[in-house]
């Protein structure tokens, strides 16, 4: 193990807070599946003056869809779903209107073709998975399941989580099934996909996305975003901070984790599937995580093209990703707002930051958690 240098990313957190307009941060870093960096700082709530600890918990939005793709990769490992046979192989009622081609691969590279909310939907209804899922089993798909991409910013969660549920023996919730399978074997004990209210007290306020100022260019003219994330449900602390909607299994925009629990997670999988003795996904099928899926020219919903992996993740140089730096070999997500997590399987690398301001995806260089994550690589001698 290379000496650590701690004081690199205390001096960047605090450089992230004092100059860069940060309000809380927390920053935890695996390597070589030991836990080498967790440091946090600032505020988890500006209104009442509440500090962040190594406690507090983050609403991370689709950071958790990383959890639900792991999920679902379990299930294919026990050899109870084909990620090439049709979702409604495992959900007939899915199969309606053209979506009966949809693949169950289909739907992990988001090119299934239902990425937007129902019509109607509220954040109870959202809160709702019965309902969630039927609406999504009556949608017309926007193109041909396979032909093109479409970001499903929410739906992902709960075509991914409900093939998941069909194939489970135990018929568990989605939730109980990320806790049972991949939170309580490898000992991660604050990361969810729906809180029990006793933790409720931890979750850190949100600040939101201030609003364009005049004149500032915006989405594509003819960007779905605001039907796949409508702005009933968006990702605004008046939604997000609700203790209904952050009680409910929503895994494809709703993880509320610690820096910690996420880093953890990561750790698995930057150890080929296995972390401390306990096993969940065979390192052959980790290594494929990395690769890039067929490309897509333009993503109706993102307004420009969207690339991910073959296993559900995103790779370096995608929106948002800048943190993670530029090694080919790793793979990670994030979540509306910023806050992202990582594998760097090649240096055995896993890391988690975490932060409450909401920033919009831009460039690297723009990003603030971007020399955050530099300065984890270089406390502990890991090139970018």
């Amino acid at each position: 193990m290379v000496a650590i240098d701690n004081n690199i990313v205390r001096d960047a957190i605090e450089v992230a807070i004092g100059e860069r307009g940060e309000i809380g941060v927390q920053v935890a870093a695996y390597l070589e599946s030991e836990l080498v960096i967790d440091q946090w700082g600032g505020l988890a709530d500006e209104t009442t003056g509440t500090d962040v600890d190594g406690e507090t918990l983050f609403p991370v939005f689709s950071n958790i869809k990383a959890v639900t793709a792991t999920a679902l990769h379990i299930q294919a490992e026990r050899g109870l779903v084909d990620y090439y046979q049709p979702v409604a192989k495992y959900w007939p009622e899915f199969g309606k209107y053209g979506k009966d081609k949809g693949t169950v691969f289909d739907a992990l590279t988001h090119r299934i073709g239902v990425p937007l909310m129902p019509v109607g939907v509220t954040p109870e209804l959202m809160c709702d998975w019965d309902w969630m899922v039927g609406q999504i089993a009556e949608m017309h798909p926007l193109f041909e399941p396979g032909t093109r991409s479409g970001y499903m910013a929410y739906t992902f969660g709960w075509v991914v989580g409900e093939v998941v549920r069909r194939t489970d023996p135990q018929q568990r919730p989605f939730g109980q099934f990320i806790q049972d399978e991949i939170c309580e074997p490898l000992g991660i004990t604050d990361l969810w996909a729906g809180i029990p209210s006793e933790v409720e007290p931890r979750v850190a306020r949100l600040t939101n996305v201030p609003p364009l100022p005049p004149g500032a260019p915006g989405l594509p003219p003819d960007s779905l975003r605001f039907r796949a994330t409508p702005p009933e449900v968006g990702t605004v602390q008046e939604v997000f901070g609700r203790s209904d909607v952050r009680r409910a299994c929503i895994p494809g925009a709703q993880g509320i984790m610690n820096a910690r629990s996420q880093a953890r997670f990561w750790a698995m999988l930057a150890s080929g599937g296995e972390l401390d003795g306990v096993r969940l996904l065979s390192e052959h099928r980790v290594r494929t995580f990395h690769v890039p899926r067929p490309p897509s020219d333009y993503d109706p919903v993102h307004g420009r093209p969207h690339h991910g992996t073959i296993g559900g993740f995103h790779f370096a140089g995608s929106p948002g990703m800048g943190a993670m730096g530029n090694n080919p070999l790793a793979f990670g997500h994030n979540g509306a707002g910023g806050s992202l997590g990582w594998a760097d399987p090649q240096h055995q690398l896993a890391v988690a930051i975490h932060h409450n301001r909401m920033v919009a995806h831009g460039p690297p260089e723009e990003s603030p958690l971007t020399p955050i994550g530099a300065a984890v690589r270089q406390a502990l001698g890991i090139p970018e």
